[in-house]
């Protein structure tokens, strides 16, 4: 096996970069895909209250809503590209905690009502 490798290297060099790259890439993915999936598979980090600290992003994969229906429930604008806890949305819009997550408990009702 090392003398074949050793001959993709010296006759195919390009192609062996690019084969070893392309290896390299898919194990990232591959690797946080399990670890994605094993997070969110989890009992604990599903539907949980929410807290300062959390993302609209984490909300919505939290209670497994499509990200828009969060930010409408938010009255957000898209995505800036930037990160907003919901402690700073909310300074930003003067809600409270408590009245952010009964606008994502409403929003999850509505949503779980269009699904059945």
């Amino acid at each position: 096996m090392l003398t074949a490798a050793r001959n993709l290297w010296r006759k195919h060099r390009f192609l062996f970069i690019a084969f070893i790259t392309a290896l390299v890439v898919t194990a990232f993915f591959a690797a946080r895909l399990v670890l994605f999936s094993l997070y969110w598979a989890e009992p604990a980090h599903q539907d949980q209250p929410v807290e300062g600290w959390m993302t609209p992003r984490y909300v919505a994969l939290s209670y497994d809503l499509p990200p828009g229906v969060v930010r409408e429930a938010l009255e957000l604008e898209p995505v800036d590209g930037e990160r907003h806890t919901l402690e700073e949305i909310a300074e930003a819009s003067s809600l409270t905690l408590e009245e952010i997550q009964r606008r994502i408990d409403e929003a999850v009702r509505a949503q779980k009502g269009d699904r059945e």
